[in-house]
């Protein structure tokens, strides 16, 4: 099937309920109150402010939050009942906290996006035990981006982010900070996180892990967008910056506005690429993040947009309703340029490694009783390195989407600690917003990308994994150990 028909059928007649399999999340008397739409304003995150000692303050701990009116759901939060405050930091910023993990279970903070030496990245190896305190210190050596925080210990990643564990990171530079486009957080700065979540009849999270939710992801039926069901936010005519992160846990979006007018993406995972790209939808999978500019000068006082989210293999929403009020923004025009991006180059590449991500059905037992999934058939295991690469390094990934005839799914890949470039999709030049600086690519069945990435700074063991979280917590993943050069023997 070529990815045009593939494309169009897995998003073709999508509707308000997920899979029939999912029936049983929906319960009649909280289905009801999506009736309610558009009432409630949309939660800006806070910004985390430095303690006297110039530290940051980050608490993993439980709550309860109201996402159906009148029902309380047992959640977790980050300083708070559920998702927690925006990091925010500029380059050449030393940066320095104490995270306290208030929860009953281990947990780690990954820092999704961050260049970081390996002890302080958050993965799996770095587990901090209940009631302990990590106090990782790193230097920000990297442009503007948006780039998150969430849990990453082995086998609880997807469940820790589905109650509630993620946040933004955002880095600022010199760049960012002078572009003639909006730049006041939670004013026409707006972050949107994008999430899926199904309930039981109790309003307690529907977080069950079938055989079926491992090889499809756990999918909801309800989208929130910063902890809310269809919120409201008011806009100024001229231009609004937003910054969106799919933060759901196996979901891939198509995004599109009720305006035909369209959106211009200015950023991807990595920073800004090098022009706006006017596009009409975008597509995002689970982990990515985007940065785009919307045009409301043409609109009237009183005229409202919706952003509209089509869920794979799910639903198809009205996420969040945008307002024109009678404030005038000082941007009205998009910016022609943003800034230099030094591509890396395949010639410059000292190797290239192969990974085909792979997914089998069960033997006797069909595609809906079970599976495989493995990165060049391995499991992850902690004991192992999969790759060793020397430190200073370029190297070119091509990474393949390998699948049964039955078991067609999705997939993606994200490494840790670096950015970098795609050099080919399907054995052609990608397309305008896949050209800047990523950390996470999707790749549909059968899809065959290659990457480019510059391996420097830092010596120690990272992650590569699909964010699709269930299929990276059913072991979809593999550790990458930077070394450094061994000295010549005289």
């Amino acid at each position: 099937m070529h990815r045009r028909e593939f494309l169009k059928s897995i998003f073709a007649t999508t509707t308000l309920v997920s899979m029939a399999d999912y029936s049983l999340f929906n319960p009649s008397y909280l289905w009801a109150n999506q009736e309610n739409m558009f009432t409630s304003s949309l939660p800006i995150p806070p910004l985390l402010e430095k303690d006297s000692n110039g530290l940051l303050q980050l608490a993993a701990d439980y709550g309860e939050s109201e996402f159906h009116e009148g029902v309380i759901t047992k959640t977790m939060g980050y300083n708070g009942s559920f998702l927690g405050p925006t990091i925010r930091v500029k380059e050449g910023d030393m940066v320095g906290l104490n995270v306290h993990n208030k929860l009953q279970q281990v947990t780690t903070v990954h820092w999704h996006g961050l260049h970081v030496p390996a002890e302080w990245d958050g993965g799996p190896h770095q587990i901090i035990q209940p009631g302990d305190i990590w106090s990782p210190k790193f230097p920000i050596k990297q442009q503007a981006a948006t780039l998150w925080y969430h849990p990453h210990a082995m086998g609880l990643t997807g469940e820790h982010v589905y109650q509630g564990l993620a946040g933004l990171f955002l880095i600022e530079d010199e760049i960012s900070t002078t572009l003639p486009i909006p730049k006041q957080y939670g004013v026409d700065d707006i972050p949107l996180i994008i999430q899926d979540r199904r309930f039981f009849e109790d309003g307690s999270f529907a977080y069950v892990r079938s055989m079926h939710d491992v090889m499809h992801g756990v999918l909801g039926n309800y989208l929130l967008v910063n902890g809310v069901l269809q919120p409201t936010q008011f806009v100024s005519k001229g231009i609004t910056r937003f910054r969106i992160l799919n933060g759901s846990n196996s979901s891939i979006y198509r995004l599109r506005l009720s305006d035909p007018k369209g959106m211009s993406v200015i950023a991807s995972d990595g920073g800004f690429l090098e022009r706006p790209v006017a596009v009409t939808e975008l597509i995002i999978s689970a982990g990515e993040r985007a940065e785009i500019l919307v045009d409301f000068s043409h609109l009237a006082v009183g005229d409202k947009v919706h952003l509209l989210v089509d869920q794979y293999s799910g639903g198809s929403y009205e996420a969040i309703e945008f307002v024109v009020t009678n404030t005038t923004s000082e941007f009205n025009k998009i910016p022609e340029f943003l800034r230099d991006q030094q591509q890396l180059l395949a010639e410059n590449a000292t190797n290239t490694r192969f990974f085909s991500m792979e997914t089998m059905s069960g033997r006797g037992r069909g595609m809906m009783g079970g599976g495989r999934l493995t990165i060049n058939g391995k499991k992850m295991d902690m004991n192992r390195i999969d790759e060793k690469i020397i430190l200073g390094s370029t190297e070119i990934w091509e990474i393949v989407n390998t699948s049964a005839s039955m078991m067609k799914l999705p997939h993606s890949m994200h490494l840790h600690d670096v950015q970098f470039n795609i050099l080919e999709r399907n054995g052609k030049e990608p397309a305008p917003i896949e050209m800047g600086r990523k950390d996470t690519v999707l790749l549909w069945p059968d899809d065959r990308v290659k990457i480019i990435a510059r391996f420097e700074d830092y010596t120690g063991i990272y992650m590569y994994h699909c964010h699709l979280l269930e299929h990276e917590d059913d072991g979809m993943m593999g550790q990458f150990e930077v070394v450094a050069k061994k000295p010549v023997q005289l």
